[in-house]
C-alpha cells in the first residue's frame, strides 16, 4: 500500500520572525495590554501579576501606574537575562518600558465618559489575552511573575501556570485590602476571560515561527 504524500512530505524550515516582525508586533502586543490597564484602572478594576501589585499600589498611594509598573518589574531582568536569555530580556525590557509609558501617557489622548465594570472586564480581558499572545509568539513577556514563574520551572520543576495562578491569588487577596470586593470580583472575571482567550489561541503545534 502506497504511502500518502503528505506524510511523506518534508515539513518545511521553521521561519524566524524580522525585526520589523518583532516591532510590530510588541508595539501591538503593549498598546493592547495600555488599553486594558486603563480600562481597568478607570473603573477600578485590577488584573495579576506585577501589573496587578502595581495597581495595588497605585489604589494605595495615588501614584502613576506605569511608574509603578516599570519600577516593580527592575530586580526580574537578572533572572531574564540568566535563565531566558538576552534577546528575550531585551524584547522584554522594551515591552515593559513601552507600556509604562503608554499607561501613562495615552489617557491624555482620550477621555472615557462612561464604563461599566462588566464591560471593562470583558473588553480588557480579550485586550490582555491578545496583547500577551503577541507577545509571547515573538519571545517577550511584560516580566515579573512570568518570568520568576519560568525559571522556577526550568530549575525546580514547579509549573509555570500553578506558579503564575499562585501569584495572580495572593496579588487578588492583597487587593482586598484597598479595593471593595465588587470590584475585586469584576477582576477576576477579567483574568478568567483572558486565560480563556489564551487556552483556545496559543495551543502547541499551531504556530511554527520564531
Amino acid at each position: 500500500m502506497s504511502t500518502p504524500a503528505a506524510s511523506s512530505e518534508t515539513p518545511p524550515p521553521l521561519q524566524r520572525h524580522t525585526l520589523f516582525e518583532d516591532a510590530q508586533a510588541i508595539f501591538t502586543g503593549t498598546l493592547f495590554v495600555s488599553l486594558a490597564l486603563i480600562l481597568f484602572a478607570q473603573v477600578g478594576l485590577l488584573t495579576g501579576g506585577t501589573a496587578g501589585v502595581a495597581f495595588v499600589l497605585h489604589y494605595a498611594t495615588g501614584i502613576g501606574l506605569g511608574k509603578l509598573f516599570f519600577a516593580i518589574n527592575l530586580p526580574f531582568y537578572w533572572f531574564a537575562w540568566r535563565r531566558m536569555g538576552r534577546e528575550f530580556t531585551l524584547k522584554t525590557f522594551i515591552a515593559i518600558t513601552l507600556l509604562s509609558l503608554m499607561t501613562d501617557w495615552s489617557p491624555q489622548l482620550f477621555a472615557i465618559e462612561r464604563l461599566h465594570p462588566a464591560y471593562a472586564a470583558v473588553l480588557g480581558g480579550l485586550l490582555l489575552g491578545s496583547g500577551c499572545l503577541f507577545l509571547a509568539r515573538h519571545r517577550a513577556s511584560l516580566g515579573g511573575a512570568t518570568i520568576v514563574s519560568l525559571y522556577l520551572q526550568q530549575t525546580r520543576g514547579w509549573r509555570a501556570g500553578k506558579v503564575q495562578m499562585g501569584v495572580d491569588c495572593s496579588v487578588v487577596l492583597l487587593a482586598l485590602t484597598v479595593v471593595e470586593p465588587s470590584r475585586v470580583a469584576w477582576s477576576v472575571l477579567a483574568a478568567v476571560v483572558m486565560n480563556l482567550f489564551i487556552a483556545v489561541n496559543h495551543k502547541p503545534g499551531r504556530y511554527a515561527v520564531l
